[in-house]
């Protein structure tokens, strides 16, 4: 639980371009899940969408349990980090922290800030902040996240080959 709570949504990483409010860039399921957010703000050129579409689809996943999905979008050589801590590989994490993180997602309502990406070549980022609503002792519990994946391009498509995972208590 620690480990999903220090981390769900993304960090930012690099970028010098400004956000910009909703839209059409964003993907069709974030669109959907979050077309009622008025201050959701989104940076997302078109050559980033299927990327986005990728990390949208794994959280998804995962926050359903979904573990067969998770573990297809995964790089196998996938590197996460959260908490000072590390997996170096898709069968580390489905082994380790996947199974809590995903229970605790279940629980957890994610309100998606903001949300930014860019491609290279073979390598796209997507950088997002979100807020976690959950329960903790029978209390209303708010957690600010933030969550940074690179993804490569693979011949079945985009592929996360590293998440960054981190939150605290929102004040």
């Amino acid at each position: 639980m620690k480990y999903i709570a220090t981390g769900l949504v993304l960090c930012l990483g690099v970028g010098t371009t400004a956000l910009v409010s909703a839209q059409p860039q964003q993907s069709s399921e974030a669109r959907a899940h979050h077309a009622s957010n008025e201050s959701l703000q989104l940076d997302i050129p078109q050559e980033a969408v299927a990327a986005v579409d990728v990390v949208e689809r794994f959280n998804a996943a995962l926050g359903s349990g979904d573990l067969e999905t998770v573990e297809k979008l995964l790089a196998p050589d996938v590197l996460v980090l959260e908490s000072g801590g590390a997996e170096r590989s898709r069968e580390e994490y489905l082994g380790h922290h996947a199974a809590s993180d995903a229970e605790f997602l279940k629980g957890a309502h994610r309100q998606l800030l903001r949300q930014r990406a860019r491609v290279s070549g073979g390598l796209a980022w997507v950088g997002s902040e979100s807020e976690l609503h959950t329960q903790a002792d029978d209390k209303p519990l708010t957690l600010l996240s933030t969550e940074t994946m690179v993804l490569r391009k693979t011949a079945e498509g985009w592929r996360i080959a590293h998440i960054h995972w981190s939150s605290r208590t929102k004040r």
